[in-house]
């Protein structure tokens, strides 16, 4: 059996598209559609056909491309049931617990809302990768625009509790930007400035920082490591719930 091919590329301003290709059953998805055209361009590059969407979220910078490519090629589209009634073109609401295949494989979705309310992220444990969205970026989260900290801390520590060789794919290139403001939370964390450093010389060179492995973002992330002593006691919330100092950070993220 050929295993999963996966191809990644930029779009938009700082989006990522990914199509996700079995070999075996000619099958390809889309994760996401943030724009049609470089989607289309994406499949003339590959040779491929494509069968499914797997959406992650209602934003227009993931949805975009919707319509246009299920007019163009008859897919089937695959999003969040509770964000349903947003979701152009949808056909197959799913949420936690779902399962959904795809040629030799098998897609389970994970609610992980947050950043929107119904979020849902795609996790292929046969392949070893799954596609987050908005929610974890490469030592990053998203903006909690719908839900809460709490709700969104919930969702980061789902993807964290994944197999720590899990590749994962997210939606946009924030990765420096991040690792910045990564360094202004635990400063003293090694493998976060070795890994700063080297993300600097990638973007130097134009080349992407994604995807990226949890066992990275364990030892890099700040949004994952709202338990470590360090962290707690530079925020001045020594005995704070994790939760709470999530927030702490989020919020200082957004104000940087």
């Amino acid at each position: 059996m050929k295993q999963l091919e996966i191809h990644q590329f930029a779009c938009l301003k700082d989006n990522y598209g990914v199509l996700i290709h079995d070999p075996t059953a000619d099958m390809t998805a889309s994760i996401d559609a943030p724009d049609p055209a470089a989607v289309r361009a994406a499949l003339d590059e590959k040779g491929w056909r494509l069968t499914h969407i797997f959406t992650t979220h209602h934003h227009a910078d993931h949805t975009a491309g919707n319509l246009p490519l299920k007019k163009a090629t008859g897919c089937t589209v695959i999003g969040p049931k509770n964000e349903s009634a947003r979701i152009p073109g949808l056909d197959h609401p799913v949420g936690e617990g779902d399962t959904v295949p795809f040629g030799s494989y098998e897609v389970r979705v994970l609610d992980t809302p947050g950043h929107t309310i119904g979020h849902v992220s795609y996790w292929i444990p046969r392949a070893g990768v799954a596609f987050v969205g908005d929610t974890l970026f490469a030592m990053g989260c998203g903006r909690i625009l719908e839900g809460n900290a709490e709700m969104m801390w919930a969702s980061l520590k789902k993807l964290a509790a994944l197999p720590i060789d899990t590749d994962l794919y997210c939606g946009h290139e924030y990765t420096l930007a991040n690792a910045r403001f990564g360094l202004t939370i635990e400063p003293e964390n090694e493998a976060l400035q070795q890994r700063t450093a080297a993300v600097e010389v990638l973007r130097a060179e134009g080349k992407p920082t994604l995807p990226t492995r949890v066992g990275l973002e364990l030892a890099t992330n700040v949004f994952l490591r709202a338990h470590k002593t360090a962290i707690r006691i530079r925020l001045g919330l020594p005995a704070a719930a994790d939760w709470k100092v999530f927030a702490e950070i989020r919020e200082r993220k957004n104000r940087a």
